[in-house]
């Protein structure tokens, strides 16, 4: 995951100084991801910063292990203004594939209001916050850049934003042939590939 952020938004293209990336994670799984995300965007020397507003009830998902990987960790809402005067771009780990109607409640649902009105570029994990993962949604965020984790998911054909990529190069095999799934070529080393270059 933290390889595509690292593509779209290279160092040196950041306009701001300070290499900031500010993540926000949710309550369940796709939060987790969020927070191995800002994990390895440390070690690729971004500063990313979690917001994280309710406590997964998964004890591994949880801010402690991720500021072990030495990033900021807060969980009062942030305004729009700041975002977009304090971050490069926003990583939305906000609610994934597995996400209910019922998700959309707070703090959540303030989450997905401040994300549809920040000016800066916003990186979707596996399904845009607030889309429904067959159908996409118009009112949802509409990222920049997603990452379909494993595979596209359908809500994908609806997907406007100026690249995708598809982090799923060890899928098991017999996962590929269950869901009649046709991965791309990953060149070299990498675990992650475009499947839409920029525009």
């Amino acid at each position: 995951v933290p390889i595509s952020p690292r593509q779209a938004f290279p160092l040196p293209s950041l306009p701001r100084k300070q290499p900031t990336v500010l993540v926000v994670c949710g309550p369940a799984q796709n939060g987790a991801i969020g927070l191995v995300c800002a994990r390895h965007l440390r070690i690729f020397d971004y500063e990313p910063t979690i917001f994280y507003p309710k406590r997964s009830p998964d004890p591994l998902g949880s801010p402690p292990s991720a500021r072990r990987g030495a990033c900021a960790v807060f969980v009062s809402p942030p305004q729009v203004q700041l975002i977009n005067d304090a971050y490069n771009a926003v990583v939305d780990a906000v609610l994934g594939a597995e996400a209910e109607a019922g998700e959309g409640r707070e703090p959540c649902a303030a989450i997905l209001t401040t994300l549809k009105h920040v000016r800066i570029p916003i990186v979707s994990l596996d399904v845009p916050s607030g889309w429904d993962v067959e159908a996409g949604s118009s009112s949802g965020i509409s990222p920049d850049v997603l990452v379909s984790l494993s595979a596209p998911k359908q809500c994908a054909r609806r997907f406007l934003g100026r690249q995708h990529f598809v982090a799923g190069r060890f899928l098991p095999y017999d996962v590929q042939k269950k869901f009649e799934l046709n991965p791309p070529e990953y060149p070299g080393t990498e675990c992650v590939v475009a499947l839409r270059a920029p525009r």
